[in-house]
């Protein structure tokens, strides 16, 4: 039922973590201690192709983001698909032979196999080589033939991946790439690490996935904005705190081919082609990273009405959807956090009920 509103791992050294304890200013002879709201730390850095912020709060803060920065460096090293030192590229280019992988790389492999089950496969792990037959993982952007994308589509199947504990095996021909769960899972170790490390105030931006550490340091909740597919801005603000937030839309990476179309990076796995469901962003609300950046995904993919079915029959997540009709479809327990810009004042807003 709707109803309408007007206006709506891999492990960290110990001796990283123990100079880390024993480097705190407040520890220090001479410094004062500081208090959570007054002591910010930051770090930015590029990984995993995109650009990344981290700010934390508290005396330990600065440790916890050195950590932070080292596991990110270990996790991109491990997942890249262009690195030929990579375990992943190493997997893609296995011919089909088993592989022992690291821990973590197991870890984050299993989860993108049982988010593409569970979507029934509009998340695929497997697409990597469709992508890069329309150019978006090249920058050198071309519309494939339908003969081409066709012979493609033979080596798309996650179901054809086999994982046994740390041991993969990737048929022959197939590639994977963990580029809709990597942000996410990384997040959710960043998180991890500041937690362990004693903050509780931080915010978690890698590439426009949010993912917040309790409230903000004068207590109040974060507030994030959701982003207007359709231009510069954002269309409102969603306050939340201690989870994370997750779009993925058309507006991310495209290209405008000859024909005048517009072609985005977002593959529906069953042809091959830019997912066409109606949808031009999906923003996932949830408590683990990894989860949202897998459905934000998937839920492009879907379209609305799956969508829907999605969130009613598994209730772990919450979300915002907007459509080609410039239309916005709120789930009910986010509608008490957002809040449209005066600018999309006559933005239609439905409420998803159960």
């Amino acid at each position: 039922m709707k109803r309408i509103f007007g206006l709506f791992m891999i492990g960290v050294m110990l001796v990283s973590m123990t100079a880390c304890a024993k480097n705190s200013a407040g520890d220090l002879p001479g410094h004062t201690t500081i208090s959570i709201d007054k002591k910010e730390e930051s770090i930015e850095l590029f990984a995993m192709d995109t650009y990344m912020t981290v700010t934390a709060y508290g005396n330990q803060a600065k440790c916890a983001l050195q950590v932070a920065e080292t596991r990110i460096r270990q996790l991109e090293r491990l997942w890249s698909v262009i690195d030929p030192e990579s375990e992943l590229y190493m997997v893609n280019h296995s011919n089909g032979v088993p592989m022992d992988v690291d821990k973590v790389t197991s870890k984050a492999i299993s989860f993108a196999l049982s988010m593409a089950d569970r979507t029934a496969g509009a998340l695929d792990p497997t697409i990597y080589p469709v992508l890069t037959s329309w150019g978006f993982t090249t920058g050198s952007y071309q519309i494939p033939s339908q003969d081409e994308l066709d012979s493609l589509l033979q080596l798309v199947g996650y179901d054809k991946v086999l994982l046994d504990g740390q041991k993969i095996t990737v048929p022959e021909g197939m590639q994977m790439d963990l580029g809709a769960v990597a942000k996410g899972y990384t997040a959710d170790i960043v998180m991890s690490i500041l937690k362990d490390q004693g903050i509780t105030s931080a915010l978690i931006d890698l590439g426009g996935n949010i993912q917040t550490v309790g409230y903000k340091p004068d207590g109040s909740k974060w507030r994030v904005g959701i982003k207007d597919a359709y231009g510069d801005g954002n269309i409102g603000v969603l306050t939340v705190a201690d989870c994370a937030v997750v779009s993925s839309g058309g507006y991310e990476r495209y290209f405008i081919g000859d024909d005048g179309q517009t072609y985005w990076h977002i593959i529906d796995p069953s042809t091959g082609k830019p997912a066409d469901s109606g949808l031009v962003s999906a923003t996932v609300v949830c408590k683990e990273g990894r989860l949202g950046d897998a459905l934000s995904t998937a839920l492009f993919v879907m379209g609305l009405q799956d969508a829907e079915t999605q969130w009613r029959e598994c209730g772990d997540f919450e979300m915002i959807l907007m459509t080609q009709n410039n239309e916005l479809y709120i789930t009910e327990g986010l509608e008490a956090d957002f809040a449209l810009n005066q600018s999309h004042d006559g933005m239609p807003v439905h409420v998803i009920e159960k």
